[in-house]
């Protein structure tokens, strides 16, 4: 491991904003008050990476409280860090497998949920490890409110059509489905946050795709 990383290890355990996989499981159902010491609304992102996603939602609706899980820390470095110094308060991070995900989250405690160009998992062997496999879809059910959103952001394709044979398939609701982003009526303030590697994706032409659906 180079040093770079280990210093960005080191470092991230030391943020009041993260919260380490062997932390245990000290705020199950009671984020917003324990570890935010609020009553706001609680919103995740999942796969966060190094976070933008996060702390830019975050700075857009201060009356809402984010929080970014990666199973990476010295990706959860970054975002973590930039929240810090630019005070962004209502932002934290959670390094865990998101698998584990209802260890650390109690029933209805999840106001939305935004999964923002994961690992699209292209093999077929591979489908349970996709974030939007019937395996997560059940995870994410139980731990977000009734009406809640889940949000897809993705440059993947065939992830994006996955998913949305998924929805069909469970009879989820859909809300919103469109295969070229910035190129349609949804693009406000929200979706045209754009990450790193969504800049890239965008500089050769690549279309974005949305979906945004519901349990109910």
């Amino acid at each position: 491991m180079g040093k770079d990383k280990l210093r960005r290890f080191a470092e991230v355990a030391t943020f009041s904003n993260v919260v380490q996989l062997d932390a245990g499981i000290p705020y199950r159902g009671k984020w917003a008050f324990d570890f935010f010491k609020n009553h706001q609304p609680l919103v995740l992102e999942l796969a966060c990476g190094k976070g933008e996603y996060t702390v830019n939602l975050a700075k857009l609706f201060p009356e809402k409280n984010f929080i970014g899980i990666d199973y990476k820390g010295n990706r959860i470095w970054r975002g973590a860090k930039d929240a810090i110094e630019q005070s962004v308060p209502n932002v934290g991070f959670l390094r865990i497998q998101i698998e584990t995900i209802l260890d650390y989250f109690g029933a209805g405690e999840i106001d939305e949920i935004w999964i923002t160009f994961p690992d699209p998992q292209p093999q077929l062997s591979r489908e349970k490890k996709r974030l939007t496999s019937p395996r997560f879809l059940e995870k994410y059910k139980q731990i977000l409110k009734p009406g809640g959103f889940v949000n897809l952001k993705t440059d993947n394709d065939d992830l994006h059509a996955y998913t949305a044979e998924k929805i069909a398939e469970l009879n989820l609701r859909l809300h919103i489905r469109t295969e070229d982003l910035y190129h349609s009526e949804f693009a406000d303030e929200v979706l045209s946050i754009k990450t790193y590697y969504e800049k890239k994706y965008l500089q050769h032409n690549k279309n974005i795709n949305y979906l945004k659906f519901s349990f109910e």
